[in-house]
């Protein structure tokens, strides 16, 4: 593969070596990090510890037709054989995949050992274990990525670039909202391994709805815009009797920039899937984007036509164009986007490797920033829910 750095191209003789911990036998969000890390074939899967039993994670590793001697009974295991790999084998970086609470534990033990990581959200379950996170990345020198993959999608680096380029004008209000329906009931009862995980304040945080996908709204938002938080006030709500943790949330903004906003997001929806939308208003015109019709964003104002943006075309910046992998027409969905965000990191991965330096298209991905301010977020929302105050303020800093 050739590699493009600021200076020079220069040519990269191999694939990344990728790591994985978590992801094993009947995981989700495992399988979409390895089709999307693999997808442009310049990845491969060479090590992992798959499950939390050293069974399961060998019966994994089986499936994923890898030699024994690479796969591990525990994260530890495999942390302490892999850091003695020769360098023709060592991994160029970890994936990692576990439920929430096994993040700050997984994610400090191979940043300390030196690996590159890329985590599922969110970061982890506290500022503390952010903040700790933050500085052993910022010691290590390790390259970090989050996979908020929303921001993966073409269109959403086309809203991206309208906000910035001046053409929707001055932002005014932004409503991002993410209804899901899947849980509207006690589904956690039935022995549906996703819903146990994610209703259990002990291995999910402290929040619910808003934690899992509420975070993606915060992101995705704060993403296109660019705006800063100044003040929210949440209501979270345990919307089915028995639940522990909210399954529905509702959340103003006010923005720095004196815009003001609306942030829901619902696992009692009944009816939607993943309708992620994010709509913002400027002093010129107003876009949509909505995460179930992905290859479309609409541009409107009061003086112009309505505009619909997709992806493949001349017209598209050139961020959308670098993060669009087919020709026009032919649809790019959820897969591709998570490998977008993959394709940043080890693109940029790649370039430090060889002593070059990233360009700016290759450094779009989330890191370690915004995983702690998403973790903040999560915290905050059930601060301001729990608070008698009208407005909680929104004062993030990894200091």
């Amino acid at each position: 593969m050739v590699i493009s750095g600021k200076e020079e191209e220069v040519f990269f003789p191999r694939k990344l070596r990728m790591g994985m911990v978590g992801g094993g036998r009947d995981a989700f969000i495992g399988a979409v990090h390895r089709r999307a890390a693999m997808l442009d074939g310049q990845v491969e899967l060479v090590a992992g510890c798959f499950s939390s039993t050293p069974e399961k994670s060998k019966a994994s590793g089986r499936d994923l037709y890898l030699p024994d001697d690479r796969v591990y009974g525990t994260f530890e295991e495999m942390i302490a054989a892999e850091s003695k790999m020769p360098e023709d084998k060592r991994l160029d970086f970890v994936s990692v995949v576990v439920p929430n609470h096994m993040h700050y534990p997984v994610i400090m033990g191979l940043v300390k050992a030196g690996f590159n990581v890329v985590t599922d959200k969110p970061l982890c379950l506290d500022m503390a274990q952010a903040r700790d996170i933050a500085k052993a990345v910022k010691e290590a020198g390790i390259l970090f990525g989050i996979t908020y993959n929303y921001t993966g999608y073409p269109m959403v680096k086309q809203a991206r670039y309208l906000v910035r380029s001046g053409e929707i004008g001055e932002i005014k209000k932004v409503i991002v909202e993410y209804p899901q329906g899947w849980l509207i009931t006690r589904l956690e009862l039935t022995g549906q391994k996703q819903a146990e995980w994610r209703t259990d304040p002990l291995r999910c945080g402290v929040s619910g709805a808003i934690g899992d996908i509420g975070s993606h709204a915060e992101n995705l938002m704060s993403y296109v815009t660019g705006l800063e938080i100044k003040e929210i006030c949440a209501d979270l709500t345990i919307t089915i009797p028995g639940r522990k943790i909210d399954d529905d949330g509702n959340i103003l903004l006010r923005f720095t920039n004196g815009a003001k906003g609306l942030l829901t997001a619902s696992q009692i929806a009944t009816g939607q899937q993943n309708s992620l939308t994010l709509r913002v208003w400027g002093t010129k015109a107003g876009l949509e984007w909505r995460q179930e019709t992905p290859q479309f964003l609409r541009v409107v104002s009061n003086d112009k036509p309505d505009m619909i943006y997709s992806p493949g075309m001349p017209y598209d910046c050139p961020e959308a164009a670098r993060h669009t992998r087919l020709p026009a027409g032919h649809p790019e969905a959820y897969i591709e986007a998570f490998a977008n965000v993959y394709r940043n990191y080890t693109d940029t991965l790649r370039a430090r490797i060889l002593g070059l330096e990233p360009d700016e298209m290759m450094l779009d991905f989330p890191g370690v920033y915004e995983g702690a301010r998403g973790v903040y977020f999560i915290h905050l929302a059930v601060e301001s829910s729990n608070s008698d105050a009208k407005w909680t303020p929104f004062n993030f800093s990894l200091d």
